[in-house]
């Protein structure tokens, strides 16, 4: 996989608030320094896709070989834009109906951005894009064996979760809700249940997130990340929503790794006053 350079005018993490907590975290091999991966579509323009990745401090964006089609003159504006942010990049198979059609397009990504990352999604029904684990299944198994790098989407089902793990997948991303809709995390406790049964994966919740709160959520649930378009693309200032979402993914994290207090069934006063000295006053 070839290696780019990290996104100019990635802001600063902030300080590691424990032992536990580190700068960085490896996703198949590379070093990354955001948990923020950020899609390239439904953007006004290119110029203000650039503008928003910047931003964002992402260092990893998900493009369509489909929908932009790099390799033709109608792409190359497009992806002039792309390549001058440095990022890693993450091809998808978006708009795949059968595991076939995204092996072949995830081949076809892997020769024309010179990469063996590949966003694996092969959409089961055409009203909720609920993606089909069936042929998911088939496709990640080939495509690992071709030697695919494979970030499966996927609904947020435990069992299909560790299937894919099963197969190889070192990075597993589940949805929120369905994509598109910004309904964030429909079922939290299926994702902590995936988080608590898959220690050793790195988790994202892509799809379904539609405000900064929502993605500060998944990191306190201890999610490793987070991939998202829309809700940036489709801002009013596309630019301050991804600087949001890049501050609300950093508090998120934080929270987690610093132990996050666990709900009470009863009130406890935050300042006791039995076995309390009182401070006099006079």
């Amino acid at each position: 996989m070839t290696q780019l350079n990290n996104c100019k005018g990635t802001p600063p993490l902030i300080e590691a608030f424990s032992d536990k907590q580190s700068s960085t975290w490896n996703v198949y091999g590379v070093e990354l320094s955001s948990r923020f991966f950020i899609g390239s579509a439904l953007y006004p323009s290119p110029e203000v896709m650039q503008q928003a990745i910047r931003a964002s401090g992402a260092e990893v964006i998900t493009l369509s070989l489909r929908r932009q089609s790099p390799e033709s003159n109608g792409g190359e504006y497009f992806w002039d834009f792309v390549k001058d942010l440095g990022c890693h990049l993450l091809p998808n198979t978006a708009g795949c109906h059968s595991a076939q059609e995204a092996i072949t397009i995830a081949q076809m990504s892997r020769e024309i951005f010179d990469t063996d990352w590949v966003k694996l999604e092969v959409i089961g029904d055409d009203y909720n894009l609920q993606p089909d684990p069936f042929a998911l299944l088939e496709a990640t198994e080939i495509l690992i064996k071709e030697g695919f790098k494979v970030f499966p989407y996927c609904t947020d089902d435990l069992v299909l979760c560790q299937r894919l793990h099963d197969l190889g997948c070192e990075v597993i991303m589940p949805w929120g809700s369905p994509i598109g809709t910004g309904k964030g995390l429909m079922n939290p406790y299926a994702l902590k249940i995936i988080r608590e049964r898959l220690p050793e994966v790195n988790l994202l919740v892509d799809a379904g997130i539609g405000k900064p709160s929502d993605a500060c959520q998944a990191l306190e649930l201890g999610f490793d990340g987070v991939l998202l378009n829309t809700a940036v693309a489709e801002a009013v200032n596309p630019v301050i929503m991804a600087s949001a979402f890049a501050d609300a993914i950093r508090a998120g994290r934080a929270a987690y790794e610093s132990g996050i207090m666990p709900a009470r069934e009863s009130a406890t006063p935050s300042t006791p006053t039995i076995g309390t000295p009182f401070w006099h006053q006079g």
